[in-house]
């Protein structure tokens, strides 16, 4: 379920107070509308400089999800926003990223950033997983696969993002990957793998023209023909059970493009 945001504004007067400890005196806020996971999600701008904020509850139940954003943002260069600074206080827990100028992806057909956020997930997979402590994909889709042995095609130590969310990939001169709360290990095409339902879900992209942007990932060409296959019949079970009997527009695209993935590789 997405957490419920409230404005950067209400947070209390010595949390923001600790934010300007990092940042000056804030001179600006512009909410942020795109994101499910933080209560506050904010840009902060000051005389000279500007900085994102997210966070949430110390208490809340996803506070890991910020923790694991701190393990994993210092192995992230050139494909995140850096993170300046990490507050805790009267009960929040913010972190304070590079403000980026980009605009989120447009995985329509022929957009010009599709090559950008090819290049961004090749560069993702050569590089190395962090050893820190991470959810395995085996483990993530252990529910959904159609058998056990499925499961072992997912795994693998690649470092995954795991949420293609056009939202969460930035663009200008090339593309940058926000949001790192579900960081994941597991095998190197994954998120090829979970881009590709994302095209699909954008409109336009046909199973094999999605799978066409895949394939610009090495990674992926060498993913096994069987794998892919079970991935996508896995995915297609979970958002099938995300979406449920009666799935929001939003969640329908993400169950519909799904479900054409797998049926399309299950005819292969």
């Amino acid at each position: 379920m997405p957490t419920t945001r409230i404005a950067f504004q209400e947070l209390p007067p010595a949390v923001i107070a600790a934010v300007e400890r990092h940042t000056g005196p804030i001179l600006k806020v512009e909410p942020a509308s795109e994101g499910f996971n933080s209560e506050v999600a904010a840009r902060v701008f000051t005389e000279n400089d500007g900085c994102f904020v997210k966070g949430m509850r110390s208490d809340h139940r996803r506070i890991w999800t910020q923790w694991r954003e701190i393990e994993v943002s210092r192995f992230l260069t050139d494909l995140a926003p850096e993170l300046l600074w990490h507050a805790e206080e009267g009960g929040w827990n913010l972190l304070g990223f590079e403000l980026l100028e980009g605009c989120h992806a447009d995985y329509s057909p022929g957009s010009p950033d599709l090559p950008k956020v090819a290049d961004l997930l090749r560069r993702l997979s050569e590089t190395p997983c962090p050893g820190v402590e991470l959810r395995q994909a085996e483990q993530r889709l252990e529910s959904y696969a159609a058998t056990p042995t499925d499961l072992d095609f997912f795994a693998g130590n690649a470092l995954l993002h795991t949420d293609l969310n056009n939202a969460n990939v930035l663009v200008d001169d090339s593309a940058r990957l926000v949001d790192w709360a579900w960081a994941t290990r597991g095998a190197p095409w994954l998120d090829a793998g979970y881009w590709v339902i994302w095209l699909m879900a954008a409109g336009g992209h046909t199973p094999e023209s999605a799978e066409q942007w895949a394939s610009h990932i090495p990674t992926w060409r060498a993913a096994p023909s069987a794998g892919l296959t079970a991935f996508a019949v896995a995915n297609a079970a979970m958002w099938q059970e995300i979406g449920g009997d009666s799935p929001d527009p939003w969640t329908d695209r993400l169950v519909i493009a799904s479900r054409d993935w797998a049926r399309y590789r299950s005819s292969l």
